[in-house]
């Protein structure tokens, strides 16, 4: 009776193992490469140690110091150890991001994973296994794309080091960057990655900006640089949600009697023209922005990604403002305790 029992248990597992192979071997993909990141990250100290480290390395990895340090002591950020080492990229991209959406909906793809629930995008550590899943959207007509992260947060599964390309950016950018990685660590919503995302990139600004006014002073030239990119920034990314909301009402004005190819030349021309008028915004760096527009795939889910990441800016403003007097701590407290990290 016991080894019949045992038998039809191993059936079970072969089968639940057989189901869901392909979510386990992207698993197994996905924890080998961060593990070798992680394995492969080297305390910061030793760098510093280190004499032949740049002084241009040297004085980025002292300042990721004196943000983490300012987040968890002025801005309430659970203490921890990420960013505490680094893992030198030697220049070479780690992680590519896919995204899909629905063609004539700015409607995402989601792929649902044990425990964290369901996200709108996947990455690897091979570009490989990335443009095949990009391909396999298209073919099944998906608009899809590929983007290189920037960062990225285990949730405190394990301890995120420092990539060595963020130490290309200035001190606000840095400091937006890692106070919005370690805003994921102290706040996360299952399944709620738009909300996530949005709260982390309210937050990492705010702090970015109170970190440059107490580190720099309210006049300095890092606090005046970031403000400046930061207005930049703005405007490109409203011109986008502004474009998402005309891409969605095109959509919503097909019909199933709306011809395939009428549909296909409507998106493409509406997307054209959203492109074109980016000449129209009056920018500190201009240049910087075309360079974007020409090195990124702009279709739905290129404007997706700003609806992800910016659209509830405006309601976290006036949150901020009316009911936390601009604190950005009692902010984060709120938070906090609205949405603990287990």
């Amino acid at each position: 009776m016991i080894k019949k029992g045992l038998f039809i248990l191993s059936l079970l597992l072969l089968a639940i193992v057989f189901w869901y192979r392909s979510i386990i071997y992207y698993g197994y993909i996905q924890a080998k490469g961060q593990l070798q990141i992680v394995w492969g990250a080297r305390p910061v100290q030793e760098y510093l140690d280190n004499p032949s480290t740049p002084d241009s390395v040297r004085q980025k990895l002292v300042l990721v110091n004196k943000i983490r340090a300012y987040a968890v002591d002025e801005l309430g950020i659970a203490p921890s150890d990420n960013y505490t080492k680094m893992y030198d990229q030697e220049g070479k991209p780690l992680m590519w991001v896919v995204s899909g959406s629905e063609p004539y909906a700015l409607v995402a793809q989601q792929w649902s994973f044990p425990i964290v629930g369901d996200f709108p995008y996947k990455g690897f550590f091979d570009p490989k296994m990335a443009a095949a899943e990009r391909d396999e959207l298209i073919a099944q007509g998906y608009d899809a794309s590929i983007r290189n992260a920037g960062g990225w947060s285990t949730l405190g599964w394990l301890d995120d080091p420092i990539l060595s390309d963020m130490l290309r950016r200035n001190e606000g950018q840095l400091a937006e960057l890692i106070i919005h990685e370690l805003t994921h660590f102290t706040l996360f919503v299952k399944d709620s990655v738009e909300f996530n995302e949005n709260l982390a990139s309210f937050v990492g600004k705010q702090g970015a900006i109170k970190f440059l006014t107490d580190t720099y002073g309210g006049s300095s030239e890092e606090l005046t640089n970031y403000l400046n990119s930061e207005k930049d920034a703005e405007r490109f990314v409203q011109h986008f949600i502004a474009g998402a909301k005309l891409l969605d009402s095109l959509y919503n004005s097909f019909t199933d009697l709306t011809p395939e190819d009428q549909k296909a030349q409507l998106k493409k021309t509406t997307i054209e023209a959203i492109i074109t008028s980016v000449d129209t915004i009056t920018f500190y760096r201009s240049e910087k922005y075309h360079q974007v527009i020409k090195s990124q795939e702009i279709n739905n889910t290129y404007f997706l990604s700003y609806l992800r990441y910016h659209s509830k800016q405006d309601v976290f403003m006036t949150e901020f403002s009316t009911d936390f007097n601009a604190n950005v701590k009692s902010f984060i407290d709120h938070y906090k305790a609205k949405f603990p990290v287990d």
